[in-house]
């Protein structure tokens, strides 16, 4: 039972997606405190980062690895807070809808780079499939014209922005456990989330944003953003990063919008109505779509 069950998590195709749900919750978690979006993401990496450091210490982790593996992971940390930074801004001018979906665009960015880095082949049902997850977001999360600012082309640049600096954010944390030279889980993500807090945090002390916890149950809620998005979610995630193909893992991450617009639904009352079911059972549909035809190419080759 225990084999069947260790096996069972082995699988990159259930542990990417556990992460997924688990993070999924930062909407949620966020809406509940009362700061601003950088203090917000500041403490949520800066706590899931000692949580995580916390585990590596106890496990007695090394930290010996070659300068190629640091070198990807101070990358990792610094395009994850790049991608915070633009995301909080493209949010500022077009919506959280539109910002969402441009965000998003990574699964194009993120197979792209497998195919152009890595030589990684894409299947014809992928292709299909990327551009129906996006249609099934755009459904499922909608676009209120009113948050749409007159300067909406810099919400495209930072939303853009956002997408591919999430796409090399994925990348280079797959790539930093592609290797047996690596550095152990939790101290690998440990790490990028400690970088990724100081980069955010020297942004806030630049425009002077307020680094003030004002209440007990913020303290609650962004502790718990921390811990277990942060830290549990992305450990999942990372842990099955490496296995899977780029273009694979960036499909997978939809089933975070996804969820999170679930969540919203049922713990806020978002009205919705069937274009918004549509767009789940798309976008969930895509990602079957997408993940069938890749193991299929996989078969091919052997």
């Amino acid at each position: 039972m225990l084999q069947r069950l260790k096996a069972f998590f082995s699988s990159p195709y259930i542990v990417v997606p556990i992460g997924a749900l688990i993070i999924s919750f930062s909407p949620v978690l966020v809406r509940l405190t009362s700061v601003s979006p950088d203090s917000s993401a500041f403490y949520r990496v800066l706590f899931g980062g000692i949580t995580l450091m916390i585990i590596s210490f106890i496990r007695r982790e090394r930290f010996s690895v070659p300068l190629r593996i640091w070198g990807l992971v101070v990358l990792a940390g610094l395009f994850f807070a790049f991608d915070l930074k633009c995301w909080h801004r493209a949010i500022g001018y077009v919506g959280p809808g539109l910002a969402t979906i441009l965000g998003n665009l990574q699964v194009f960015a993120t197979a792209a780079f497998g195919a152009l880095l890595f030589k990684e082949i894409i299947s014809k049902r992928l292709i299909v499939a990327l551009p129906l997850a996006v249609i099934g977001l755009f459904l499922l999360i909608g676009l209120d014209l009113h948050e749409v600012s007159s300067d909406i082309l810099w919400g495209l640049l930072f939303g853009f922005l956002t997408a591919v600096s999430y796409s090399c954010y994925l990348i280079c944390l797959r790539q930093s456990q592609f290797t047996e030279k690596k550095l152990p889980l939790f101290a690998n993500m440990g790490i990028i989330s400690l970088i990724t807090a100081l980069s955010v945090g020297v942004s806030m002390g630049a425009t002077g944003d307020s680094f003030v916890i004002p209440t007990v149950s913020d303290w609650f809620y962004l502790i718990l953003y921390g811990v277990f998005c942060q830290g549990i979610g992305w450990a999942f995630i990372s842990k099955g990063l490496p296995k899977l193909p780029a273009a694979i893992a960036g499909l997978l991450m939809l089933l975070q919008p996804a969820l999170a617009f679930v969540w919203d639904v049922i713990f806020f009352k978002r009205p919705t109505g069937t274009h918004g079911l549509v767009g789940v059972a798309l976008v969930l549909f895509a990602i079957g779509m997408g993940i069938y035809g890749q193991q299929a190419v996989a078969r091919s080759k052997e």
